[in-house]
């Protein structure tokens, strides 16, 4: 995916891109290889990003943590000071955030395609989906 580009990046995934792919814990460890820093930001409750990147088996450098995506973005810009910084996402909306914080946007299949990063099953990453379960307890 690098493209010959710098490899002194910060590289942040929305969790909804993240949970599009087929193996997150093997694109994180690939997007490592190219990237200074990698990470995961979402407006979903901290406990369901650790839930997900525990079952994954993902470190992350960052997460958003109890922030808003805008918040986060912006934190770790001032904290990871590379040459890009890059949001992976899904939609339009993801789009408008990483022009807000001046981010370089890649949606998430654009990504898998020059990554040769393998795209899962939509409908069951639906199914998938948090339904308001916490199984992060003991």
């Amino acid at each position: 995916m690098d493209g010959g580009g710098s490899t002194d990046m910060t590289l942040a995934f929305e969790l909804e891109a993240l949970k599009r792919l087929a193996r997150p814990e093997e694109v994180f460890s690939d997007a490592r290889t190219w990237s200074e820093y990698v990470g995961v930001v979402s407006d979903k409750p901290t406990y369901v990003v650790t839930n997900f990147t525990r079952k994954n088996r993902i470190r992350q450098d960052f997460f958003s943590g109890p922030r808003g995506r805008k918040e986060s973005l912006e934190n770790v810009k001032t904290q990871f000071d590379t040459d890009r910084h890059v949001f992976i996402g899904v939609d339009d909306e993801d789009e408008a955030l990483a022009g807000e914080v001046d981010w370089e946007f890649l949606p998430v299949e654009q990504a898998a395609e020059a990554a040769d990063w393998e795209l899962g099953d939509a409908e069951a990453e639906a199914d998938d989906a948090d339904d308001g379960e916490r199984d992060d307890w003991p």
